[in-house]
């Protein structure tokens, strides 16, 4: 099928985009990509009346430091994470997760923001959010606020974001010195969404962890913290025991996002994945 009709829009600015968002309300979409809406649009599932690219707009392209936080242009490419060197030096699980995205084609059109912006469960950047601690940067006419990513996701395909809003930049603080680092992914075949996956931040102090942070992909209507698995590590050593009691506390995380109830394959493939990926850190 091919999409209905409609007016395309390119601004150069932000201001313009947000006049544009406020011009035709409901009836505009955000285009930051497209891999996810245009295959909506082509199925009549999303059927706006006015398309705004923000593929145009220099200001939300960029990646730099400044001040012990990260800061992201929404509309920066997964190939464009993959090649900085301020990520490869200071944030590499977002190299490492960006390279698990998609193909190199999807890679060079897919953005960050888009992928967030989203709120599809099953898309990879949101629990890397989560892990990392990120916030969102989200600007309209009113003004400009800063929304943490955990809280942001409240639903599948639901977020914090207003329509009349754009996220403009993310922000990460800069992992402390000798945090590792994993993002595992199990997928059906090369280039599809995740069945399942975790990321996972660890940093040790002697035998024991001083802090860690594990988000979950797909195994459940959002992406998700385990605070419980999380708090069960802290000042722990990390041995097997350990580890199963610590993951064990995600049968009480895992939901079938179709029936809203605990479901026993999600909470497996959590508890395989985050043991896999903290065990990594430490071999």
């Amino acid at each position: 099928m091919i999409p209905g009709e409609l007016e395309y829009h390119a601004p150069k600015s932000i201001p313009d985009a947000l006049g544009l968002l406020v011009q035709f309300g409901d009836e505009a979409k955000l285009l930051a990509g497209g891999h996810s809406l245009l295959p909506m649009m082509k199925l009549r599932f999303a059927q706006p009346g006015h398309l705004i690219d923000l593929g145009k707009i220099a200001e939300l392209k960029g990646i730099r430091e400044d001040g012990g936080t990260i800061r992201i242009g929404a509309m920066t490419t997964e190939n464009e994470l993959i090649w900085s060197k301020v990520l490869q030096e200071k944030c590499a699980l977002l190299v490492e997760g960006a390279k698990l995205i998609s193909d190199p084609q999807v890679r060079y059109k897919g953005t960050i923001g888009g992928d967030i912006a989203h709120g599809d469960p099953g898309n990879d950047h949101p629990a890397m959010m989560l892990a990392l601690g990120a916030s969102f940067v989200l600007r309209s006419k009113a003004g400009e606020r800063v929304v943490p990513a955990d809280g942001f996701f409240v639903g599948t395909f639901d977020t914090l974001m207003k329509s009349d809003e754009i996220m403009t930049e993310i922000r990460i603080p800069v992992p402390a010195r000798g945090t590792g680092y994993c993002y595992a992914k199990l997928k059906r075949k090369v280039g599809d969404f995740a069945t399942a996956a975790a990321a996972v931040t660890l940093r040790m102090s002697g035998a024991k962890v001083s802090d860690v942070a594990i988000a979950l992909t797909n195994v459940g209507p959002t992406p998700l913290k385990a605070r419980a698995a999380e708090d069960a590590l802290r000042g722990k050593e990390l041995t097997d025991a350990s580890m199963a009691a610590a993951f064990s506390t995600l049968d009480t995380v895992c939901i079938c996002s179709l029936s809203q109830t605990p479901s026993s394959t999600n909470c497996r493939l959590a508890r395989l994945l985050a043991s896999n990926s903290t065990g990594k850190l430490i071999s």
